[in-house]
């Protein structure tokens, strides 16, 4: 990646200057002007139209204006991470399912809260600019299964005014919100761990208890209990992890976010895997009391909230 003229120098109208500066190629001059290295892309896609992609990203108007003189219908990719100062929190929305509530839970966990700028994709998402940490590095990672991506150092997204075809209509990247705080990073690491919990690694003496107390299959199951039968099989659930030896930070790790997903608050969720840690004791001896039938129904009024 060619080094920008400067350091970049993004401020708080970066974005929405370049988003109403006009034509493509007037965007990616402004970004360039901030210092921000910018590449091109697809007209109405993401693909880079470089070589080497956001790795070919400059901050050399001269170049810029090259790019846009053979392309002036190509969205303007901009690299995340150190190259351009900024982090992107990526919030999906397709058919498979959207990321809001994901990112509602990391709201108010207050994970996500000091946003620079946010802008609305053409898929109906958004993306959620942050600082990025001086001197530190933050990897971008997704999670499709709370279809919440994150783009940091070795990543890229398509910058306002870019236009994407979908379901046949050319849509633009619109500003939607620009702080009036000062902002602050966003933990990616702390950020991933809370949106998509790995399950917790096997105590040392594990064996199944009461029909097989595997962290991930209890969490897809809590995660799929109606209404009115959350609480008393995210207890039943816990329960079985509390027998098989793991602890309570790991259980609430795996089962709490599940419980979460499933439709429980916070509270409930925490409330409900410590309950199961006060009423049941890890198996003495695990292999003994192995068994093949299956477990009685925990009544809901057993947990107490």
């Amino acid at each position: 990646m060619d080094s920008p003229l400067r350091s970049p120098q993004w401020t708080y109208d970066t974005i929405p200057v370049a988003s109403s500066s006009g034509s493509l190629a007037a965007a990616a001059l402004h970004f360039a002007s901030a210092g921000i290295p910018v590449f091109p892309c697809v007209a109405g896609g993401k693909e880079p139209l470089t070589v080497h992609g956001f790795k070919d990203a400059s901050a050399d108007p001269r170049r810029i204006a090259s790019w846009w003189r053979r392309h002036p219908d190509a969205n303007v990719g901009l690299p995340t991470g150190a190259a351009s100062g900024v982090d992107v929190v990526d919030i999906d929305v397709h058919g498979q399912g959207s990321g809001f509530p994901a990112l509602k839970r990391a709201r108010e966990a207050e994970l996500v809260t000091s946003w620079v700028w946010v802008v609305r994709t053409p898929s109906g998402g958004a993306h959620a600019y942050f600082p990025h940490p001086h001197g530190s590095e933050q990897r971008s990672w997704q999670s499709p299964r709370t279809h919440i991506d994150f783009r940091g150092d070795g990543g890229y997204v398509i910058a306002p005014p870019s236009r994407l075809v979908v379901e046949g209509q050319a849509r633009r990247y619109e500003v939607i919100a620009v702080a009036e705080h000062r902002a602050g990073p966003v933990d990616a690491a702390r950020l991933r761990r809370f949106v998509d919990p790995t399950p917790p690694p096997r105590p040392v003496g594990y064996a199944p208890v009461r029909g097989g107390a595997d962290p991930e299959r209890l969490a897809n199951h809590v995660r799929s209990l109606p209404q009115g039968q959350r609480n008393g099989g995210l207890f039943w659930a816990a329960c079985r992890m509390v027998e098989a030896g793991f602890d309570v930070d790991s259980t609430l790790g795996c089962l709490g976010a599940a419980g979460v997903d499933a439709g429980l608050s916070t509270r409930e969720a925490e409330t409900t895997v410590r309950s199961a840690f006060r009423h049941t004791r890890p198996a003495a001896d695990l292999s003994a009391v192995v068994r093949d039938e299956p477990d009685p129904p925990i009544a809901p009024e057993a947990v107490s909230l």
